[in-house]
């Protein structure tokens, strides 16, 4: 028989917003088009809008919510939180109709049926505005996870449809212009994943702050996802590279440990709680390489199946979660990503700092602004009303409750979350500079307390004392003059990569290697080689520390992170040439990396002594340039990023060059083979005087001015007394 008010997701499509909300229309889209070809999609139904209409009708509530959002002005939070609570009241003390709950029951009664025993199931929200292309509504209305039960599921409905009346709601759709009675409340129920057992997350198919659409970003987290999507935890995150991924490559490009502080789980009789993770669980990355493979390729059939629909490019953000039983890995929620997706990225707001000030503390950066203020710490979401305009709200994490006072901030400072958290997402789409993560901000910040809050130096976002000055520029790409030579641009950090892309540049003429080494690495190769051999002490317990995931192959934390590091650099500019410079550092700084100083020997004149070249042939280096002949092997390989070319620095001779080159060859890395090219520095004056013997060993060179102005002069650049003739 026809259900009036049901509808299964089998039923719906995209074009089906106005019976079901966006988010289940998107749910509905997902299960009969994206199911066919592999993507899986735990099944369900949506009680439509017209039965959350029906329902107000019935007890006449149309005229009790007009009447109590008559004249309201949204910016007095308190009477915002009075009216929203009278209403919301008005809605929960009125029965559902016994037809419409009736149609409910049945419904859940089949999902249990298919499944073969009373389920758990997720009851979400879906408002008939929301997920539009010009709205994000993240977390505007309420969810409600490990419902069981017919009585369980009747009672979730409920509250969803009275959640479309929070302080959150009624603000967002005041400031958008959103007329209220124009919005209907549509509920989704799904059967659930149990990834109170696993793992869950969310995903987007762009970075989601510099907006590069070729990399799908993965953010995962022990337990229910929405302990990722409120900014509970600081989660592990991925990035993989689409089109080499396209190819049938593995292209991950980052793995990062997050700190996962808690675990959110089922509560026994219904509902969720959260548990501290056991610190053996906060030290592990929660998914295996080809879960993240197999995420990041059903990321791209949901982005190009929508694109389809749209008629254009269109970035997702997904919900996934995996299921702790079966080992299965499921979507569940998929809607276009809104902030990216309309900005023009050929305008870029740049911002500056123009004072150095004392750093107090740092995060992950959201968006590239800079805000300065007053500090207001918030512990307490009854504090809130002591906000004002301007100032810069500080709290261990945000929830949706406060985004009427997020909107007002300055700048947004928390303890916990990721760059895909409530915080992260409100904070990109408001336009307010944002540092989540920072472990201790409402510990180290006082209200009162003047800082400037800088998310325009990279990743990393930062907290400085007192207000410093800044200035903002909006750069035009699509008006830079076009040379006629060919500019390249020199990277050493691959967190810039992704947003130095945009710049209308021809590619990469150096990729810098060392800042990933003693940033990213920290360990001297040969203590990874030769681990076994380091005496015990702080120092062995620090490179155990950071190797630790990698026993018994230490020497695989050493390829993996520079494969990383260097796959990112080259996957920002791919197809365009990236020219990666092999490790240039001089036996001093080497032996400053954790382990270095039992392999390297003490020079009185490191410039000109065991670098460059003559370390990656000989016996005592021999073994950790290996290393990094591995690495680049991986880009170019398993990555698929043959735009990756080499560059050895410091060649005295061509004599060593074919050295190096042998070395290579043995390493994997032939010159020549699949378009394999390596060059070589010109900075030492021999290079010019022998450059056409040279030009047989490599298949370029790249001018190092430093050096070869200080060889060639006779003086030490770094000396003050002969700075002026340098």
């Amino acid at each position: 028989m026809a259900s009036r008010w049901i509808r299964w997701f089998r039923e719906l499509s995209l074009s089906d917003v106005g019976l079901v909300g966006g988010k289940n229309a998107s749910l509905g889209e997902l299960y009969r088009e994206l199911t066919p070809v592999g993507v899986r999609v735990p099944n369900g139904f949506a009680v439509t809008a017209e039965a959350y209409r029906h329902f107000l009708r019935v007890h006449q509530l149309e005229e009790v919510i007009q009447r109590e959002l008559a004249g309201l002005d949204t910016r007095h939070l308190e009477e915002l939180a009075e009216r929203g609570r009278r209403i919301r009241e008005a809605i929960l003390s009125r029965p559902l109709p016994p037809e419409l709950a009736g149609e409910i029951v049945e419904a859940y009664r089949s999902l249990c049926q298919e499944a073969g025993a009373e389920i758990e199931v997720a009851v979400r929200s879906s408002a008939t505005a929301e997920d539009l292309p010009t709205a994000s509504f993240a977390g505007q209305q309420e969810s409600y996870l490990n419902i069981r039960g017919e009585r369980g599921v009747l009672e979730a409905v409920q509250r969803c449809m009275a959640s479309l009346f929070t302080d959150r709601a009624i603000s967002y759709r005041v400031d958008r212009g959103f007329e209220h009675m124009a919005v209907a409340l549509s509920v989704g129920v799904q059967r659930m994943v149990r990834s109170d057992l696993a793992c869950a997350g969310v995903l987007f198919t762009l970075d989601t702050e510099s907006g590069f659409t070729d990399v799908v970003l993965i953010h995962s987290a022990w337990g229910l996802g929405e302990s990722v999507v409120k900014g509970r935890v600081d989660p592990d995150e991925y990035m993989v590279f689409k089109p080499t991924l396209r190819a049938g490559f593995r292209p991950i490009l980052k793995r990062s440990i997050g700190a996962k502080q808690e675990r959110l789980i089922y509560r026994r009789g219904g509902g969720t709680k959260a548990v501290p993770t056991p610190p053996e669980e906060r030290e592990r990355l929660t998914l295996q390489d080809e879960e993240v493979l197999t995420l990041a390729r059903w990321g791209c059939l949901i982005e190009e199946h929508y694109s389809r629909r749209q008629g254009h490019w269109v970035g997702m953000d997904l919900e996934w979660a995996k299921d702790g039983r079966s080992g299965e890995l499921f979507i569940v929620q998929a809607r276009p990503e809104t902030v990216h997706t309309r900005r023009p990225h050929l305008q870029r707001e740049v911002y500056h700092l123009e004072q150095k000030g004392r750093l107090l503390l740092q995060g992950r950066s959201v968006g590239e602004k800079i805000g300065a203020g007053t500090v207001r710490v918030i512990r307490d979401v009854h504090e809130l009303s002591q906000f004002q305009p301007g100032e810069v709200l500080v709290a261990d994490m945000t929830d949706p409750d406060w985004e009427p006072t997020m909107k007002m901030a300055a700048a947004i400072v928390t303890n916990r979350g990721g760059r895909t958290c409530h915080a992260a997402i409100v904070s990109r789409e408001i336009g307010v500079p944002c540092v989540v993560g920072t472990g201790t901000a409402t510990q180290q910040l006082r209200t009162g307390q003047e800082v400037t809050v800088s998310c325009a130096e990279g990743e990393v976002g930062k907290v400085y004392d007192g207000r410093l000055a800044f200035r903002k520029e909006m750069l035009d790409l699509q008006t830079l003059p076009q040379p006629k030579t060919r500019v390249l641009v020199n990277i050493g950090d691959p967190d810039q990569a992704l947003a130095l892309s945009f710049l209308p540049v021809q590619g990469v003429g150096l990729a810098r290697i060392e800042f990933i080494i003693s940033s990213a690495i920290q360990v001297h190769p040969l203590a990874l080689t030769r681990f076994e051999q380091l005496p015990p002490g702080s120092e062995r317990d620090r490179i155990a520390q950071l190797s630790r995931h990698y026993d018994p192959h230490k020497p695989r934390y050493f390829v993996e992170k520079l494969a990383e590091g260097v796959g990112r650099i080259a996957a920002a500019f791919y197809p365009r040439e990236v020219i990666v410079r092999l490790s240039d550092f001089k036996s001093n700084e080497y032996a400053h990396l954790l382990g270095g100083h039992h392999f390297e020997p003490q020079e009185e004149n490191p410039m000109l002594g065991f670098r460059g070249a003559s370390r990656y042939y000989d016996p005592r280096y021999r073994d950790g340039f290996l290393l990094e002949c591995q690495a680049m092997r991986q880009v170019r390989e398993e990555m698929g990023l043959k735009n990756v070319h080499l560059m050895i620095p410091f060649c005295r001779t061509p004599e060593e060059g074919r050295k190096v080159i042998e070395v290579m060859a043995h390493a994997g890395l032939v010159r020549g083979a699949e378009g394999l090219k390596v060059y070589v520095m010109g900075e030492i004056p021999t290079n010019v005087l022998r450059a056409a013997e040279f030009a047989e060993v490599f298949d370029g060179f790249s001018i190092g001015s430093n050096d070869l102005t200080q060889l060639t002069l006779g003086l030490d650049r770094d000396s003050e007394l002969v700075a002026h003739l340098f």
